[in-house]
């Protein structure tokens, strides 16, 4: 970092870390421990879809890679997500599915189009709530959606997730990079 990015507060994005996906499933635990909420076995990769070749084989190989069942599907904003599953109390296989699809991606060159990853889970009531990993930010943040057909967050529940889950996790401190994720597959 320059002396004139110090000056004007600049500062150097933070690298993605791919690695802190590994720190899922002991949030997992403690998520299911403490608050009753157990992974849906669903998972998801949103990326801005980019045309060609290149990125047609990419979706080809991940495809091949995690095999049956993955999904593409694409948003209204136009971002494809990729979805997978496993046996609910199989997260190490989901992680570790996410992992190579954003490291697929990321070696071929699609790093910038990689938004988020998330993992959802459910608790007795029928709550959903999902961790997502903030790629360009390398940092995750709890997602949770009332439950019925606005689209309304639960901030006290996020708010509580977020201090409960600071040893497992490199939370966001940043609470407008927040995002809502509306309908995300595997939430």
């Amino acid at each position: 970092m320059g002396f004139l990015d110090v000056i004007l507060g600049r500062s150097k994005p933070v690298r993605p870390d791919l690695d802190q996906l590994f720190a899922l499933p002991s949030a997992a635990i403690t998520l299911q421990a403490a608050t009753g909420f157990t992974p849906t076995g669903r998972g998801s990769v949103c990326f801005a879809s980019v045309e060609g070749g290149a990125f047609a084989r990419i979706q080809a190989d991940v495809r091949q890679l995690l095999g049956p069942p993955v999904d593409y599907t694409q948003d209204q904003y136009g971002y494809t997500w990729l979805l997978a599953q496993h046996a609910p109390e199989d997260t190490a296989g989901l992680v570790n599915d996410l992992h190579a699809v954003n490291t697929s991606l990321q070696e071929a060159g699609f790093g910038p189009q990689l938004l988020c990853s998330l993992i959802g889970f459910r608790d007795e009531r029928d709550r959903s709530l999902a961790l997502v990993y903030l790629y360009k930010r390398g940092t995750f943040y709890p997602f949770a959606p009332l439950p019925g057909d606005g689209e309304k967050r639960d901030n006290a529940l996020e708010l509580q997730m977020r201090s409960l889950l600071a040893d497992d996790l490199t939370v966001e401190k940043d609470l407008s990079r927040w995002f809502p994720v509306w309908g995300a597959p595997g939430l």
